[in-house]
């Protein structure tokens, strides 16, 4: 029998007394027998077999020198651990013992089985052994524990961290052995990605550990001590260059995700580096790797042309001219490669290289995939909205293709034709003759609507622009929305421009259409707006139908600046092949890469990464979906924007039936239906009362030169502090890291959305924050936050008082039936109940009721004495505090015709009410 078919035997075993001739096997005190039976239970085991009653005897088999069987005993018990914990627990004297064998090829295998193992139960006791292996002589044995750990962390992060498991891996990172390194970085930042406890901040001396260890262990290793690398803030410009050389010599490596993490970190320093020698240096080096990729096999290739593509519009001088025919597309590329092919030729096209790029578009457009041909005939037309000097040599390579008269290169031709007349209006409209010819084979919906815009927007120079909007119209109920709308501004236009009897007769029948018998909201408003345009006033018509058009820009660089540097510092991840931040597509993974990224504030004199386990709150940046502030004068809490732009408030017009009055029509442009790609107005966002900044760390006392003032805010459930940071130092202050310290509403910092700050600027960020119960105090409450900012690797000190407001809940309303009985049950004689006079804004309560509400004090009803002369108002509220979420519920007393008034609170936990009281006369009393 030969060696490859002999394991088969294992698996067609048709005894039926199988079992019981497996345990005598087992019981063998020959090794040879019992390993086979172990192999013959493996494979029952892999088929779906229930083989768990043979633990006991498996276990013995553990005990031998063969690593061969001890490799299947080890594997039998990963398998049924965790559905068998009860018998996992027989193997954890193996695992000890293990641990200790003179060969260190089994300790190594007993500290990984060890991490496999995803059972509670036994994790205490493999504290000991786990201990002993990352302090092992053996390499080997270190460097397998280490990996261990981040698996112990993931079942039991407390454990961990009490046992100082981390500490040990976090020294190891020091170790003589690069593989040993390799495996403590790995471990780090699976721990830091994933802990809301852990946050890693390297330190030069250990990034000169980090690189040294670089060129000797494996390609994994390197791409693990790479992406580390690109997380480090370098504190030199010096550093940068010293970091930047050590990693250069892998863009030579034969793999292709260490090629790219090299890259990625190159381009982190380059942001460092102010050297304009040095920095041409660097992208000449770049530029080779990058080039060597494209000759990868198809999917290798792909992914480095999409990275390629974020360098060029990080590094848009990277490639010189020439360098556009390694992107040319070969025959037998894959499909997705020659798109992507074609999106970095656009962006490398210019006025030298364009008459090579139309050749080669030209002859794409003749090739037999349809979606190919379509994108090399966009490709034609957005190379001439980029190139203004080159525009009419792509509007002839346009014009030869549509006499192909192929269908659908004609309709992604009058596609792109349409951008180009947008672009370059009173240019190139003697070609709308060649495209009328050609109206009989537009089928598509978006190559209809483009040609009825050209017949709209030049309806004075066609001719028979009536004919053929007509031709359309007669399918008017059976297109598509996105033509009807375009079709129905089309017909309004010319009957403005030529208002004949012709054009009054289309446009009274696609009114008509459009408002009487179509059942699509958006046509028939713009149906019944046209209509009392063109009723009331032709002059305003004119001016809101016919305004002036905004410019088609360049699209070729589609990536905002903010979001193209997030995903360079992903390069080699999917992130970058995708376009799309990580956490658009992963999981959780804001508040991984919050924790991982953020640094603890801790004094600078460590040799060692700082693994900050106080700094929890910084998971809460990317759960928060707090980005930075709108700018001034718009709605500062509108900051749900996770690029970071600010949110505008959009208005909405009523649209006024047949038969109601019209209301006067508003000045300015106010109806934006003339482009049926186009949207609606946006109106300004409202203007907020924005309370008064206070000074939180004070330039002329701790704060050694840097201000910033600020406010605790709360907005949709999020807690943020909206700070100013002021500069009054000559250097620019880089690496802001926040940390509080334990305080009566548990509130941790999370990462301030703040790169840097130059000499003498301003500049506004936000502070995202997190309540944390292992952060808490104690039971004395205390509203002061003591506050430490890292800038520089220098700690400045300041202190701030927290408004309850900020920390009262959005869902707190109560109903009447769940006040009554919250209120019936908190007993006076605890102290549970106190008494506060207030002087209120006015006698009206809607005023009082108003301005509570707005601080997440909500009215639940009230109640009229009339013996007494006086109303009774109801609150409640909640905040989190000590873990929980307590109810704090209020009376507020009036006397009719009187502006004072008395307030009675109640709450479970005492020591809320006078906060919560004070917070009121706040409110109230200003």
């Amino acid at each position: 029998m030969s060696s490859s078919s002999a394991p088969k035997r294992y698996f067609h075993s048709k005894n039926k007394g199988e079992i019981s001739e497996w345990i005598t096997n087992l019981n063998s005190d020959k090794e040879s027998v019992r390993k086979d039976a172990v192999k013959k239970v493996i494979a029952a085991m892999t088929v779906g077999k229930d083989v768990s009653m043979l633990f006991s005897e498996l276990i013995k088999c553990v005990q031998t020198n063969n690593i061969e069987l001890k490799k299947l005993v080890y594997l039998y018990i990963m398998n049924y651990a965790k559905t068998q914990p009860d018998l996992a627990i027989m193997a954890v004297n193996t695992f000890v013992n293990d641990s200790k064998h003179a060969n260190p090829l089994i300790r190594g295998l007993a500290v990984r089985t060890m991490g496999c193992i995803r059972v509670h139960k036994i994790v205490e006791y493999l504290s000991e052994p786990l201990r002993r292996t990352l302090q092992d002589k053996n390499p080997y044995v270190r460097k397998t524990a280490a990996i261990a750990v981040a698996k112990l962390y993931d079942l039991d992060p407390e454990m961990a961290i009490d046992q100082g498991f981390v500490d040990l891996l976090e020294e190891m990172l020091t170790d003589q052995n690069p593989m040993v390194v390799a495996n403590a970085v790995a471990a780090l930042s699976e721990i830091a990605s994933n802990s809301n406890q852990i946050q890693l901040a390297y330190t030069s001396k250990t990034i000169k550990t980090l690189l040294a260890a670089l060129g000797e262990c494996t390609e994994w290793g390197q791409i693990y001590i790479l992406d580390s690398l690109a997380t480090y803030q370098p504190k030199s410009v010096k550093e940068a260059e010293m970091i930047a050389e050590r990693v250069l010599p892998r863009f030579q490596h034969a793999n292709s995700g260490v090629v790219l993490s090299a890259i990625k970190v190159v381009l982190k320093m380059m942001t460092i580096i102010d050297d304009e020698s040095t920095l041409s240096t660097y992208r000449s080096k770049i530029h080779a790797p990058l080039i060597t990729l494209t000759n990868s096999e198809p999917e290798i290739q792909y992914v480095a042309l999409r990275n390629i593509n974020l360098v060029i519009q990080k590094l848009p001088s990277i490639f010189a001219s020439g360098d556009e025919k390694i992107f040319f597309c070969k025959y037998n590329d894959p499909i997705y490669v020659k798109i992507e092919k074609i999106e970095i030729m656009i962006k490398l096209a210019n006025e030298k290289n364009i008459n090579n790029l139309l050749l080669e578009f030209k002859e794409y457009a003749t090739e037999i995939d349809v979606e190919y041909v379509r994108r090399s005939v966009r490709a034609i037309g957005r190379c001439a909205i980029k190139l203004e000097g080159a525009a009419q040599e792509c509007i002839d390579v346009l014009l030869e293709l549509i006499s192909t008269k192929v269908n659908y290169v004609v309709q992604e031709a009058v596609i792109v034709i349409k951008d180009i007349f947008r672009k370059y209006p009173g240019k190139y409209e003697k070609i709308i003759g060649t495209l009328c010819e050609n109206l009989d084979t537009l089928d598509e919906p978006e190559a209809k609507a483009s040609m009825i815009w050209i017949l709209g927007q030049y309806a004075e120079r066609i001719k028979n622009a009536d004919e053929l909007l007509e031709v359309f119209l007669d399918s008017f109920l059976d297109e598509p929305p996105m033509v009807q709308l375009q079709l129905l501004t089309a017909i309004v236009k010319l009957f403005i421009k030529r208002p004949d009897s012709s054009a009054s007769e289309l446009v009274t029948e696609v009114l008509t259409l459009s408002t009487e018998r179509s059942d699509n909201p958006d046509l028939r408003d713009r149906g019944y707006v046209y209509g009392r345009l063109l009723s009331e006033d032709a002059e305003v018509a004119k001016r809101v139908v016919l305004s002036e058009q905004p410019v088609i820009t360049d699209d070729s660089t589609t990536l905002a600046p903010g979001l193209l540097d997030e995903l360079v510092g992903h390069i080699s991840s999917l992130a970058s092949v995708y376009h799309k931040p990580p956490e658009m597509f992963v999981p959780d993974y804001n508040k991984a890469a919050a924790q991982s990224e953020s640094n603890g504030v801790e004094e600078p004199e460590q040799d060692t990464p700082m693994l900050v386990q106080e700094g929890e709150a910084a998971a809460y940046e990317a759960d928060s979906g707090i980005s930075a502030p709108a700018p001034s004068g718009g709605n500062l809490l509108d900051l749900d924007d996770f690029l970071g732009g600010g949110a505008t408030t959009t208005t909405t017009t009523a649209i006024p039936t047949p038969g109601q009055p019209t209301a006067p029509a508003a000045t300015g442009d106010s109806l934006g239906f003339d482009d049926f790609l186009g949207g609606g107005t946006s109106a300004p966002a409202a203007q907020q009362n924005v309370p008064q900044q206070r000074i939180i760390v004070d330039s002329n006392g701790k704060g050694n030169g840097l201000q910033i003032e600020g406010t605790l805010k709360r907005d949709a459930g999020k807690i943020f502090y909206d700070l100013t940071f002021i500069n009054n130092t000559n250097e620019t202050m880089t690496g802001f890291a926040f940390k509080f310290n334990k305080n009566t509403f548990a509130l941790q910092p999370g990462k301030p959305q703040l790169e840097s700050l130059a000499p003498g600027s301003t500049v506004n960020a936000i502070l995202p924050l997190r309540q944390f119960p292992a952060k808490l105090q104690g039971d004395k409450v205390d509203t002061v936050i003591q506050v430490a900012v890292k800038v520089n690797n220098e700690v400045r000190y300041g202190s701030d008082n927290i408004e309850l407001s900020a920390l009262l809940q959005e869902n707190a309303k109560l109903d009447p039936q769940e006040f009554l009985g919250i209120w019936q049950s908190l007993d006076r004689e605890q102290d549970s109940e106190s008494y506060q006079n207030l002087q209120l804004p006015s006698a009206n309560a809607d005023d009082t009721i108003a301005l509570l509400q707005k601080h997440n004090i909500f009215y639940v009803r009230d109640y009229v004495n009339n013996e007494e002369n006086s109303r009774l108002l109801y609150f409640s509220s909640s905040a989190n505090y000590k873990g929980e979420d307590v109810t704090i519920v209020a009376e507020i007393e009036m006397r009719n015709g009187e502006a004072q008034a008395q307030l009675c609170t109640r709450c479970a936990e005492v020591e809320l009410i006078p906060l919560f009281e004070s917070e009121v006369r706040r409110i109230i009393e200003g």
